[in-house]
């Protein structure tokens, strides 16, 4: 059963969830403790001040966890661990985290890309891990405070390849219980993919041309560049044998309508920008 808690990496990301988690607790739910781990002046802040967390519904959340920390060795011994770091930074995450993972840990890895469960395996051999993905667009704004600017922030996630066995009520209940909205699948893998092609299109074209997604959605100039480079990643996914619609690209271009006009880079996921 989960009673405590670790976010790994208190960014954008990590400062969403977290944070949501751990008002519920601040607001009465005495069931959980959650601490995070992070760097830097925002993690100073927060020790201080506690995170305050902005959602499109509510402002100026004040988020304090059981504790603040800047490595997994300052822990006690967990019972998930939300791996919510940079892709850069996710093998040195990995190697920090092992030593507080035991077998039945829960492990979720909340980055950008397709091969993270492999990724994590490399380093990791404990521990239950669940291929997932989210959209969201958040962002540290100020040391000690996160604002979501966009993106419904569903955490998509399936069963971990090694435990097809384990599905994790107690997880899901965690998700209930702090207002995270989730979605249980046998086989993550094919909503992890359509996330990339999502990311890889999109993410590519602002880099390239500086326009945010209301400017790319207006023209039908950049929205076929962007239909090229999913097309690309889609040929990919049928190349490796992920099943995905064949509708896949144009409800993927249709998705970016979702977010704000102002949206833009490859952060949609990590929550690190605008």
């Amino acid at each position: 059963m989960i009673k405590k808690i670790c976010i790994f990496g208190i960014g954008g990301l990590g400062g969403f969830y977290g944070g949501k988690i751990a008002s519920a607790i601040t607001k009465g739910n005495n069931n959980y403790e959650v601490f995070f781990v992070g760097r830097g002046e925002h993690l100073k802040e927060i020790q201080n001040n506690g995170l305050i967390l902005n959602t499109p519904d509510e402002k100026e959340i004040v988020c304090k966890p059981a504790k603040a920390i800047d490595r997994c060795a300052q822990l006690p011994e967990v019972d998930i661990i939300f791996v919510c770091v940079k892709e850069y930074d996710l093998q040195n995450a990995i190697k920090d985290i092992a030593q507080n993972c035991k077998q039945n840990t829960y492990v979720v890895p909340l980055l950008n890309g397709v091969d993270i469960y492999e990724r994590v395996r490399e380093n990791l051999d404990d521990g239950i891990v669940f291929p997932t993905c989210v959209y969201i667009s958040s962002a540290i704004e100020k040391p000690g405070t996160v604002t979501q600017f966009g993106g419904n922030g569903i955490i998509h996630m399936g069963k971990d390849p090694r435990y097809l066995e384990v599905v994790p009520e107690d997880l899901f209940n965690l998700f209930d219980e702090t207002g995270i909205k989730f979605d249980w699948l046998d086989d993550a893998f094919p909503a992890i993919w359509e996330k990339f092609i999502f990311m890889a299109g999109f993410g590519l074209y602002t880099a390239y041309s500086g326009k945010v997604f209301g400017e790319i959605i207006a023209s039908e100039k950049a929205k076929q560049q962007v239909r090229d480079v999913m097309n690309e990643v889609y040929a990919l996914s049928k190349a490796v044998g992920v099943e995905l619609s064949e509708t896949i690209v144009e409800d993927s271009l249709n998705k970016a309508s979702g977010f704000d006009y102002d949206t833009m880079l490859v952060t949609i996921a990590e929550g690190t920008s605008k």
